[in-house]
């Protein structure tokens, strides 16, 4: 079943990256003037964070609105294509290395891309104002689940490889929420992870279902972000290139890190860039309505 899957996301990431590539190609006399060297540095670091477990979406988002590097009406679109090669890589490689139910791992993986194509069209034609309220709301879950692990309130996770019965239909219908809500720039991982323990499973499996589901649904869906010009090209080219270090850093040299520290500064920025978000709505709402 774990061939076949790999299959699967194999072709969706190659149909993927030739629309991608292309459009680049295309449109690369387009390119923004920002700074090459300082996006790729995100994706650098960001995806090596992911890789850990951290997520990067948040991060992303924070750093593109501090320095006004990315529209915030392109930010979903942006982090969702210039991510999505950078997540496959870290789908096989948890796939290979850590052991997890197949029906579980599937079932996940197949809901979040369904969740992810009907997001994206509908997202990619949002108002900006709509975006930013929408990642406020995402942000501030996300930093409240970092909070909940960070200081004992989630639990801990049991020892359980898979999910069946019931179980299996929540986790597969939560993990359609999650692909559609993931199309806003609102990371997969955190409620994944979250939901992952507090059904029992093992904290590891958390990993290969995260990244199997994210660059499952992010293949499906950062088409439709591509094909609809809701993204910024140099800045998606820059995460895909600093990414795909990141990844394979974090996965083969680092492998583990003591990440108390990192996940506490991490939640704080989170929270700030969660507030800025409802504040540039609001800011949006009142000019509008003036």
């Amino acid at each position: 079943m774990s061939i076949i899957l790999k299959t699967i996301l194999g072709l969706a990431t190659v149909s993927f990256g030739w629309v991608y590539f292309t459009d680049l190609f295309r449109n690369r006399r387009s390119f923004s003037d920002k700074s090459g060297p300082g996006l790729t540095a995100i994706g650098f670091i960001t995806n090596f964070l992911d890789t850990l477990g951290i997520g990067s979406f948040a991060q992303q988002t924070a750093l593109f609105k501090f320095f006004r590097l990315v529209d915030d009406r392109l930010i979903p679109g942006t982090m969702n294509a210039g991510n999505t090669t950078n997540t496959v890589a870290q789908a096989f490689i948890f796939m290979s290395s850590i052991k997890v139910d197949p029906l579980t791992l599937v079932s996940m993986s197949v809901a979040a891309p369904l969740g992810a194509v009907l997001g994206a069209g509908v997202v990619a034609k949002m108002p900006r104002r709509r975006i930013q309220l929408g990642m406020g709301i995402g942000l501030l879950v996300v930093a409240l689940t970092i909070l909940a692990g960070l200081t004992g309130i989630m639990p801990p996770g049991g020892e359980a490889l898979g999910l069946k019965g019931g179980k299996l239909v929540f986790i597969t219908l939560m993990s359609f929420i999650f692909g559609a809500l993931q199309t806003i720039g609102i990371g997969f991982y955190a409620p994944c992870m979250a939901l992952v323990y507090s059904l029992g499973m093992h904290p590891r499996t958390a990993f290969p279902i995260m990244m199997t589901a994210t660059a499952m649904l992010m293949a499906a869906g950062s088409t439709r972000f591509v094909k609809e010009n809701a993204y910024d090209r140099k800045a998606a080219l820059a995460q895909t290139v600093g990414g795909l270090a990141g990844v394979f850093l974090a996965a083969f040299v680092v492998k583990s890190l003591p990440l108390t520290v990192m996940k506490w500064v991490v939640c704080g920025v989170v929270l700030y860039t969660s507030i800025c978000m409802f504040i540039s709505s609001a800011t949006k709402k009142q000019l509008s309505s003036a």
